[in-house]
């Protein structure tokens, strides 16, 4: 069942943060914990770049399949560079997903600490200025999750700082998504139910209809951001770090009306993560007697990535 409306789901304007921090971080994290999502406008990366992102995606997937399969890496994992379409499959879902995509990850200098854990980038030759332009957005949406994580510490009750540390060379992924034109008899959906890893995942691109988030008295609400704003969900590793305080909801790109079927639908998210050696430990302030510790074992965010890309296809174990 789908409820058209978006019900209330908390638009918020990130330009409000500064002025007034505490009832920015009531609003977005009440959102949060009431939905998993939050719409976010004035969030600050620039217009023009987000722009000539959305170009140099299109070129980059309308690219041939062979150029395409060039930024390949075979036993990778998804993890940098091109996924072709039809690989990644939802957790505990039949058909896989209708997309295709590319990872641009956090470039390391050389000798880093984390080089073993974090793949390198892998650039197309093709568009022009695609690392350097792809390099600008990463930056961009690093400073903006930044500000959304100081929310959500001032939410539950930490230090706006207190996530600092934990993404300071975070292992985040920015992925340009291609759903190419679906046929009227496609099997599945563009992307099947599912549940994001990591800590908040940034979205540009929403406008075009399709994207839907299980509410929790099981209706399929559809979002529709206005214009150019973002929309931010919980990931299951904040869900696991509050001890499910914020929820990481169920959600997934459904297959477009007929007339629109022959359209591509294009998407940036931004999936923020901790540091590989981030221990994913239940804050204490999320314990109680009403809501017992449901991870009493702590997992570091590379073991429990590793664990989330074996369920949903894209390592093998």
């Amino acid at each position: 069942m789908l409820d058209t409306p978006l019900g209330a789901v908390q638009v918020v304007s990130l330009a409000d943060q500064a002025a007034d921090p505490e009832a920015f971080a009531q609003s977005f994290g009440g959102s949060f914990e009431r939905y998993g999502f939050a719409i976010v406008r004035d969030h600050g990366i620039d217009e023009a770049l987000i722009e000539r992102c959305w170009a140099a995606t299109r070129e980059l997937f309308a690219q041939d399949e062979a150029t395409k399969r060039r930024g390949h890496v075979p036993g990778g994992g998804g993890a940098r560079g091109y996924t072709p379409f039809g690989i990644e499959i939802a957790k505990d879902a039949s058909e896989n997903d209708l997309k295709e995509f590319w990872h641009i990850g956090r470039e390391l200098p050389a000798g880093h600490r984390f080089a073993a854990m974090m793949s390198a980038n892998v650039w197309p030759e093709a568009p022009a200025g695609f690392r350097e332009t792809f390099l600008e957005l990463f930056a961009a949406f690093d400073a903006a999750g930044e500000k959304l994580l100081s929310a959500i510490a001032r939410y539950l009750d930490l230090t706006p700082e207190w996530f600092v540390p934990a993404v300071e060379d975070g292992n985040s992924v920015l992925r340009l998504l291609h759903y190419p034109p679906v046929s009227a008899d496609a099997p599945g959906v563009r992307a099947g139910a599912h549940e994001d890893i990591n800590l908040i995942t940034l979205l540009l691109g929403a406008e075009e209809a399709g994207l839907e988030l299980l509410d929790r008295d099981g209706n399929w609400l559809a979002v529709k951001p206005p214009a150019g704003a973002m929309v931010v969900n919980v990931g299951d590793m904040l869900q696991r770090l509050t001890n499910h305080v914020l929820p990481s909801t169920t959600h997934r790109v459904v297959n477009p009306p007929p007339e629109r079927r022959g359209n591509s639908r294009y998407s940036m998210p931004f999936f923020l993560h901790p540091a590989p050696d981030f221990p994913i430990q239940t804050l204490p302030g999320c314990i109680s007697e009403a809501r017992p510790n449901r991870y009493p074992e702590a997992i570091t965010a590379h073991d429990y990535l590793h664990q989330r890309l074996v369920e949903i296809g894209l390592i093998k174990a």
